[in-house]
């Protein structure tokens, strides 16, 4: 494997754990943010670390 796979494979798996445990996401927008991530790949590795992982700043959602 060359050294650019290897980084995008940790940069897919770091996205992945910390979609599943990011504290500002609901339970139901991580299991979403999980199976994007899952299902595109690294393109959806790159969308969650723009969109969704900012939220991790955010204090938890509350579910009604």
């Amino acid at each position: 494997l060359t050294p650019i796979t290897l980084a995008i494979l940790a940069f897919w798996i770091w996205m992945l754990i910390h979609a599943a445990q990011n504290k500002g996401l609901s339970e139901g927008e991580k299991v979403a943010w999980v199976l994007i991530i899952v299902l595109v790949h690294f393109l959806g590795a790159l969308i969650y670390f723009f969109v969704g992982r900012p939220k991790a700043k955010l204090p938890p959602q509350l579910t009604v």
